[in-house]
């Protein structure tokens, strides 16, 4: 049996800036010096929330997962972080005749040069037999899901340590837990989007789903329209957690949602 080399040649500038021109892009990823893959996020957007959601944790010889990784930013940012394994994550993206989103994956990956896994995954199919990681990123996905909780259930099945969830949120004028249904489109005009639940409603169920720890933070541009929650396992690693800044609030005491409400 013949054997074939994973070599690629080199695109050339010209044949990359073609590639990318090629396909509809959410994420902006610089892949050279002057050629941006120019998404609906700007570079400027992702790096705050980048910043965000990673700096207070030391990744470094840890296992990431990325569920919905679309064109794969997170997935690279948690590599490039120092992540010993990073198994990028998709299904409705990359199987989208539009998107397009593993071809758009496959290009930057290929150009970024970054060893990051691949695998073609809807989050209702994750199973324990996926195994455990370090840390479980679930970024934009919840509200997109028509049965988000039993999908968290899942997720943390596979959770070693820190489970990291961004999501539209709804209700946050709220102390008593609540989730709002959007039927049809009337979320921004997309049929994919069904749930927008407050902190309360997402702390109550990282506890009841055996997190012990949960912090949250608004979204750095888009403010309480967007929430962003670290829920631990108890079994975290110390070292995992680097500092949490001001705008984190520790959920899981007494008057915290009290206190978010009224802020």
């Amino acid at each position: 049996m013949a054997l074939m080399s994973s070599f690629a040649p080199r695109l050339s500038d010209a044949d990359l800036l073609a590639r990318i021109q090629s396909y509809h892009w959410w994420h902006s990823i610089a892949l050279r010096e002057g050629l941006t893959t120019f998404g609906g996020k700007t570079e400027a957007i992702l790096a705050q929330e980048e910043q965000a959601l990673l700096s207070p944790f030391d990744l470094a010889g840890r296992s990431v997962i990325d569920i919905g990784a679309w064109n794969g930013y997170f997935s690279f940012a948690a590599k490039r972080r120092g992540a010993a394994r990073v198994l990028a994550t998709d299904s409705y993206i990359w199987n989208h005749p539009i998107w397009r989103g593993r071809e758009t994956f496959d290009l930057a990956r290929a150009e970024l040069g970054l060893d990051v896994e691949a695998l073609m995954l809807d989050p209702p199919q994750i199973t324990p037999q996926l195994g455990l990681f370090d840390v479980v990123m679930f970024l934009g996905v919840f509200y997109h899901l028509y049965d988000p909780i039993e999908v968290m259930a899942r997720l943390r099945g596979i959770t070693r340590q820190l489970l990291l969830v961004e999501t539209h949120s709804d209700l946050t004028d709220q102390a008593r837990p609540g989730m709002v249904f959007y039927p049809g489109a009337i979320l921004n005009q997309d049929a994919t989007n069904w749930w927008g639940p407050n902190p309360a409603t997402m702390l109550h169920l990282f506890l009841q789903l055996g997190f012990t720890r949960i912090f949250y933070r608004d979204h750095p541009t888009l403010g309480r329209a967007r929430g962003i929650y670290a829920a631990f396992t108890p079994e975290v690693a110390e070292g995992l957690i680097l500092r949490f800044d001001d705008n984190w609030r520790d959920l899981d005491v007494p008057g915290a949602i009290e206190a978010l409400v009224t802020a």
